[in-house]
């Protein structure tokens, strides 16, 4: 006789199935197994704003990527929020005279390949950024460095140089170990420390994913699995989101911002960042490098009107380059306000009359037409773009807006044929006014594509940084924002804000306000 399963037995039964499914961990059903289309149940799938074209910890491009977004690698310096300095890898540092800094490491920190990280480690790390970023090489200024003991690294710069420690905090110069090199040294992953190592990077597909780091140093870390995907247009990464293809992602829409927060499940957050919208002016053309032009063109832009109607309050009117907030800001400067007859009183000054009542200014037979190139992947652009356009038409000044792909903002810039260029500038990726004074504004700086010079800018930008009083030192940035201020080499628009879009359960997310983008991090975990 067959002995029948009573409802006990049944009950202990489902109990262990129940059970055994949930031994699984991170595969999506019984046996299944962790792939992009089945990403497992603490796993965040990330929808990022760029395409993912490089995963090089220090070339310049995959750096802000890497330490801050995949969190794989960290940096020896931090910055809190009001954009001070703080301990990273390294615990303290001190300027022993002039030129020479001694940088104490922590003495618990353990690379993803099971190595322990010491002085020399960080030195070789040091010389391969050194190597493969100039920017960076001309920031740090690194003459020698010498392993002082395991965790003592001291380092000698070529000048004074007293950003050196708020340099270490740029995301490329984060710490990485020999292995993530082959034997002919060339670059193959990134082996950091951070609190989630490097899985895979499918070159067809440019998806990056990371697994938890089970032994940081920094403690216990709330996710399995990060998956990024690029996803340039802000359109594509609003309806990822909302058909559940995301978790998380930046900067959609901003006039879509607040309906996708009405939806259920989804949920926007709005920050300020330490990000500018500003204008580079080719003051290589004939009608731009004639000031009255370029000051006309900023008293014809509306930026009262443009943060209330074009980033829907996702940002704030700008003055000079630096939030007022931050501690070394010219605090006295103001945005510019809209005045058409200021405007028009400069263009007629300057010989820029409309002499044929077409409503467009022209000057010895040539026309004051202007093209003004920009990008997508920021929501803000575009509107802005067509917006600004509009407004310096009312002031005689025809301006075509043209959206384009990097590669090919590029090649225009490289070849001069641009007029305006309307892009978002990170200010803070080294907590200091130096950082961005001398790229922008300083002869020949990196970052100063309208290839403005000015003698005296250049010489209190060398005065400024020979400086250690940190008043004396901000006095004289102050006096360079108020010259360029004046001038508009670049025209500052506004300030940047920046929405992050996640789904109601994903927890634990802190915004940094000195992250380039976003910052990822170690505490965010998925509750369903």
């Amino acid at each position: 006789m067959k002995e029948k399963n009573t409802p006990l037995c049944i009950f202990l039964i489902t109990l262990l199935v129940c059970a055994s499914l949930l031994s699984s961990g991170c595969t999506g059903t019984e046996g299944s197994e962790v792939t992009e289309e089945n990403p497992g149940s603490n796993t965040l799938v990330l929808g990022e704003m760029w395409e993912i074209d490089s995963i090089n910890a220090a070339d310049g491009d995959g750096g802000t990527l890497i330490c801050e977004k995949a969190a794989i690698t960290e940096t020896l310096v931090g910055a809190k929020p009001d954009f001070s300095l703080k301990p990273g890898l390294a615990t303290s540092w001190e300027q022993l005279d002039e030129n020479i800094w001694e940088f104490k490491l922590r003495n618990d920190v353990f690379f993803h390949d099971g190595s322990k990280m010491t002085a020399e480690e960080v030195k070789d790390s040091l010389e391969n950024v050194i190597a493969e970023n100039p920017r960076v090489d001309s920031m740090l200024k690194i003459a020698s460095m010498e392993v002082v003991d395991d965790y003592t690294l001291r380092i000698e710069t070529s000048e004074l140089n007293p950003i050196l420690p708020g340099v270490l905090h740029y995301p490329d110069t984060a710490v990485i170990s020999p292995s993530s090199f082959n034997e002919a040294g060339e670059y193959v992953k990134p082996v950091g420390t951070g609190p989630y190592k490097f899985e895979s990077f499918d070159e067809q597909t440019r998806v990056l994913t990371v697994v938890k780091n089970e032994n940081w140093w920094g403690g216990e870390v709330g996710l399995d699995r990060m998956v990024l995907k690029g996803m340039p247009d802000p359109n594509t990464r609003a309806m990822a989101i909302e058909n559940g293809e995301l978790d998380f992602t930046v900067d959609v829409l901003y006039s879509e911002t607040d309906r996708i927060n009405k939806l259920e499940g989804i949920n926007v957050e709005k920050y300020k960042t330490p990000r500018v919208y500003k204008i580079d002016v080719n003051l290589g053309n004939e009608p731009l490098e004639d000031v009255r032009v370029r000051q006309a063109m900023s008293c014809a832009i509306d930026r009262y009107e443009i943060t209330e109607h074009i980033l829907y309050k996702v940002g704030e009117p700008a003055a000079g380059p630096f939030l007022p907030s931050m501690v070394w800001a010219n605090k006295d400067l103001q945005p510019y306000t809209r005045d058409l007859e200021k405007a028009d009183e400069l263009l007629t000054e300057a010989g820029w009359v409309d002499t044929d009542g077409d409503g467009i200014r022209d000057k010895d037979g040539k026309t004051l037409r202007l093209n003004l190139l920009t990008y997508s992947a920021r929501p803000g652009l575009p509107p802005m773009a067509q917006a600004m356009a509009a407004q310096l038409k009312e002031a005689g000044i025809d301006v075509e807006t043209e959206v384009l792909e990097m590669g090919a903002i590029y090649d225009r810039r490289e070849k001069g044929n641009w007029d305006l260029y309307l892009a978002a500038y990170n200010i803070a990726m080294v907590p200091d006014p130096e950082y961005v004074l001398s790229n922008w504004y300083m002869t020949g700086g990196p970052d100063n594509g309208p290839g403005y010079s000015n003698p005296e800018v250049d010489s209190l930008i060398m005065d400024a940084r020979k400086l250690t009083d940190l008043e004396e030192r901000y006095q004289k940035f102050n006096e360079v924002e108020a010259i360029v201020y004046e001038e508009q080499p670049m025209i500052i628009v506004a300030y940047y804000g920046c929405a992050i879009v996640k789904k109601d359960y994903v927890k634990g997310y802190v915004f940094d306000p000195t992250a380039h983008d976003y910052r990822i991090n170690a505490d965010m975990y998925i509750e369903k």
